[in-house]
């Protein structure tokens, strides 16, 4: 009966290093999200750029492949 005991008391350690482990992995997951959508908006944003300077480039300027 003191095995019991003593094996239930380490219960409570190990949840909580659970709920750490979750806590921790939910973090990385919200950091790299927040990354992703302010990578997102950046690549919009020099997409945008360069949309804009294809139009006002002269058109009668033959487009040489990128090399």
């Amino acid at each position: 009966m003191n095995l019991q005991i003593a094996a239930s008391s380490g219960d409570g350690y190990v949840a909580a290093a659970y709920l750490v482990f979750l806590f921790l992995v939910l973090s990385y997951l919200a950091i790299m999200a927040v990354k992703l959508g302010r990578i997102e908006r950046q690549v919009v944003e020099l997409s945008d750029i360069v949309d804009g300077r294809d139009r006002t480039a002269e058109p009668a300027r033959a487009k040489e492949p990128v090399r």
